[in-house]
């Protein structure tokens, strides 16, 4: 058992997901490392120098037994769960939405919106049984979860679909104290955004390459959403490359 407090960070392998999880781990928390290979979480847990408080929890988020032992494994390490990160996601290709298949679709779906449910139906189950009772989940949304970008349908509508359940869940979450927010990033500098570097569609049509900003800072957001007293809570948070395309005409 540990006498720290306890998060899980899916999609812990790479970008987003690796800057949450240092910074948790920098703030002295315990820390769940999850995702589906053990390479990249390995590597994570290695970069952080946190030793023992990161433990490596491969899993698909999109099967429910998986889901389950990692909460379970992280209660089992250390006692309780005060925190995760919904990160894991995907996007497809950025094609006229009639060139997508139903199996590209369904797969954005099952990872961006029926992943975070499962981790999030997870979580609250210890978060709502625990003694202390209460802990808090963050979604990653995704500026997509306001604003699309041109060839985007099923992450967009996945991104939408997680500000629903960031709110039903902050509803629902209250008698068992469990808070619950949404963090929306714009141009974090990862391999994802890589491309924004030699150009991406714009929505008049033409390409061009856009700011980004350190992902650094977004693994602090994040900490810092974690770090609030259980009776406060950031409902959403935007975090963005100030001079990235998307407030007003851009």
């Amino acid at each position: 058992m540990s006498d720290t407090k306890s998060a899980i960070v899916t999609g812990a392998g790479t970008g987003v997901g690796r800057a949450a999880a240092t910074a948790l781990l920098n703030a002295g928390w315990s820390v769940g490392l999850a995702g589906r290979r053990l390479e990249p979480l390995e590597e994570t847990a290695q970069l952080s120098g946190a030793g023992g408080r990161a433990l490596c929890l491969p899993t698909d988020v999109t099967k429910d037994a998986e889901v389950e032992a990692m909460v379970a494994a992280m209660v089992k390490a250390h006692g309780r769960l005060d925190f995760i990160f919904n990160n894991a996601g995907m996007g497809a290709r950025p094609v006229d939405m009639d060139e997508l298949s139903t199996e590209e679709w369904r797969a954005a779906v099952e990872v961006n919106l029926t992943g975070a449910f499962l981790c999030t139906r997870a979580a609250f189950a210890q978060m709502r049984r625990q003694d202390p009772m209460g802990g808090r989940i963050v979604n990653n949304g995704s500026i997509s979860a306001t604003t699309p970008r041109p060839f985007s349908a099923p992450y967009t509508a996945t991104k939408h679909a997680i500000t629903g359940l960031t709110k039903s869940t902050a509803l629902d979450g209250r008698r068992y104290n469990i808070a619950c927010g949404q963090i929306d990033i714009g141009n974090a500098a990862t391999p994802m955004t890589e491309k924004m570097q030699t150009g991406v569609p714009q929505p008049d049509g033409s390409t061009k390459v856009e700011p980004t900003m350190p992902v650094a800072h977004v693994g602090d957001a994040v900490a810092h959403m974690a770090g609030l007293p259980l009776d406060s809570n950031i409902l959403t948070m935007t975090i963005m490359a100030t001079d990235m395309p998307f407030v007003g005409r851009g």
